[in-house]
């Protein structure tokens, strides 16, 4: 697998050019103030609608959580972007037990409480407009992986123009207090609950 990378310069750097490109291109960047366990790792599950996505998230884990940032990507994306394993991006480098090795390693990731795993469900790209949110078994194959104490936070971002040249992004953020016994299809049905109250707040907006 490929492993993230430390290098305290390249990391400050995008880290202030992340909150710089965000506040440049967006009139407003809003999200929710999720309570969760400061002694406790998070596993954060957000849709996946664009190129900003990950440096959203990002941003708010530099502002609220304050956690080691890690996230999940594909091997092309891991390589075609230099600078993301910079920024504890990781990933298989392979199928079959290499992505099992991944799922592991982000699973070992999730027993230090200092860190936070971004994992898009998806997978891959969908439409800001879709109306659910699929979910992969790897998910699943982390959670297993972990030792089990972690906030397990939803995150559905949605993106507005209204009356303004730039457009504004809003983050909803939920700490989903998960049953002992959790399955794909009880984390999937409520990220989707998360996310369908999440759509009706956006289209609640107004200007």
């Amino acid at each position: 697998m490929y492993h993230p990378r430390k290098n305290t310069f390249i990391f400050n750097f995008f880290s202030w050019y992340i909150e710089f490109i965000i506040k440049k291109d967006f009139s407003a960047f809003n999200y929710d103030q999720a309570e969760h366990k400061n002694d406790a790792s998070v596993l954060l599950l957000a849709n996946h609608f664009s190129w900003w996505d990950g440096f959203f998230i990002f941003y708010i884990n530099k502002k609220l959580f304050k956690k080691q940032f890690h996230v999940l990507v594909n091997s092309d994306n891991y390589k075609k972007v230099g600078f993301l394993k910079y920024l504890g991006a990781f990933a298989p480098e392979k199928k079959g037990k290499d992505v099992m090795d991944t799922l592991n390693y982000a699973g070992e990731l999730l027993n230090d409480p200092n860190n936070l795993v971004l994992v898009f469900p998806q997978g891959k790209l969908h439409s800001n407009h879709t109306k659910s949110v699929v979910f992969e078994k790897g998910v699943m194959q982390m959670i297993n992986a972990s030792q089990k104490k972690i906030n397990i936070i939803f995150a559905a971002t949605f993106v507005d123009y209204f009356a303004k040249r730039k457009p504004s992004a809003n983050t909803y953020l939920q700490n989903w207090e998960n049953e002992e016994y959790v399955s794909l299809q009880l984390l999937k049905s409520a990220y989707n609950k998360h996310y369908d109250q999440s759509l009706v707040k956006q289209t609640q907006i107004t200007e």
